[in-house]
């Protein structure tokens, strides 16, 4: 097994054990604004727990409404609150379905273009063949590096 392959997997686990990411989804006012208001604390009071003006606050949350909040600025309110940050990127299928669904992609776009020069010289392969060629060639490609590469036009 790969590197990758056991990374993949060791990843794959983790994120089981994850609640469904539906579950974050960032109130319509942002995080900071909505645990402030949860927790009965005005701007001014969560300022000087962050030693920064009242204004400040209000850029803040205005930021994070706007996702141009910095991590740094997050995590600083997220203490200033008693709270964590919690930072994660969380796959919409698992990393192995990732990868094989994107090996398939490249192996189909590789072998339309040998099975359209074999059609031209008429030695055309069967559905089944052609079947049975994309899931070899998307396996190999599967553990290889250069899997997410952009193909290049040569001119």
């Amino acid at each position: 097994m790969q590197n990758s392959d056991l990374a993949r997997n060791r990843l794959d686990d983790r994120f089981k054990t994850l609640p469904p990411s539906g579950k974050f989804t960032r109130p319509h006012k942002g995080w900071i604004r909505a645990i402030r208001d949860a927790l009965g604390m005005t701007t001014g009071e969560l300022a000087s727990r962050m030693g920064v003006r009242q204004q400040t606050i209000s850029d803040i949350e205005r930021s994070e409404q706007h996702d141009t909040i910095q991590l740094k600025t997050l995590e600083r309110a997220a203490q200033a609150m008693n709270c964590r940050l919690v930072y994660a990127l969380v796959p919409d299928s698992t990393l192995e379905e990732t990868v094989n669904a994107q090996a398939r992609r490249k192996a189909i776009q590789h072998l339309e273009s040998v099975a359209h020069h074999s059609r031209l010289e008429d030695q055309a392969v069967g559905d089944n063949e052609l079947s049975t060629q994309i899931d070899e060639l998307a396996a190999l490609l599967a553990s290889r590096r250069g899997l997410w590469a952009e193909p290049t036009i040569s001119s």
